[in-house]
């Protein structure tokens, strides 16, 4: 068979990863590990927001902060894939850099609520893998609430209020995670995203490399 074979290379589409949970059940912490661990290979998606920006935050780094008017008039041009308000808050995904990335065969990750996969599904349809991160309780989750030590108490009980509300969507994911230690969880996440690389349908020039692979061989009979 010829050497030709080799001059072939598999180029792949981009994936959305989306990772949703109810608050505090570890999705943003799990998606900067991915991203630590993955390298260029991956990028996180940096939505806009219009709460306040934390003081551990980075403006541009963990969000594109914007005052509300700002976020209408990006909302009203179409330049959000998706968007939805959270707790008083809107948050939004910037459509042009995640198109950008797809057609480059980069991977995006996402730390968006249920909301925002269900909008994302319906724009984007086959570039995206879902998993949705749980606690292992609701013990455990109300704790890491309040080590993390971002909100009032009073905020705190509104996040555990509506967190059996936003649990009850597991079933619009394709992957479940029980976050009980972040470094297995992250490595099951890893999972996924190394599975769903290989999905058929993302490799580009498959059926070429195939039909140069088996150019001038016999069909076999059984």
């Amino acid at each position: 068979m010829s050497d030709s074979n080799h001059n072939l290379a598999l180029g792949r589409r981009g994936l959305l990863l989306v990772l949703s949970s109810p608050s505090g059940a570890g999705k943003t912490t799990i998606t900067r590990r991915l991203v630590e661990l993955e390298g260029d290979g991956v990028e996180i998606s940096v939505s806009h927001t219009t709460r306040r920006k934390r003081p551990d935050e980075i403006d541009g780094r963990d969000y594109h902060f914007v005052d509300e008017a700002g976020f209408a008039r990006l909302r009203e041009r179409g330049a959000f894939l998706e968007c939805a308000e959270v707790f008083g808050h809107w948050y939004g995904t910037a459509r042009d850099p995640v198109e950008r990335a797809l057609e480059a065969g980069r991977d995006v990750v996402f730390d968006i609520d249920w909301q925002g996969s269900q909008q994302l599904a319906e724009a984007v349809q086959g570039d995206l893998v879902r998993i949705f991160i749980l606690p292992p309780s609701l013990e455990a989750l109300e704790q890491r609430l309040k080590r993390r030590a971002q909100d009032t108490p009073a905020v705190v009980t509104q996040r555990m209020s509506r967190a059996a509300d936003e649990m009850s969507h597991y079933d619009e994911y394709d992957y479940v995670v029980v976050n009980t230690a972040l470094e297995p969880a992250v490595e099951e996440v890893r999972a996924v995203l190394r599975a769903e690389r290989l999905r058929r349908g993302r490799l580009n020039g498959l059926d070429a490399f195939v039909s140069a692979l088996t150019a001038g061989t016999k069909p076999t009979r059984g």
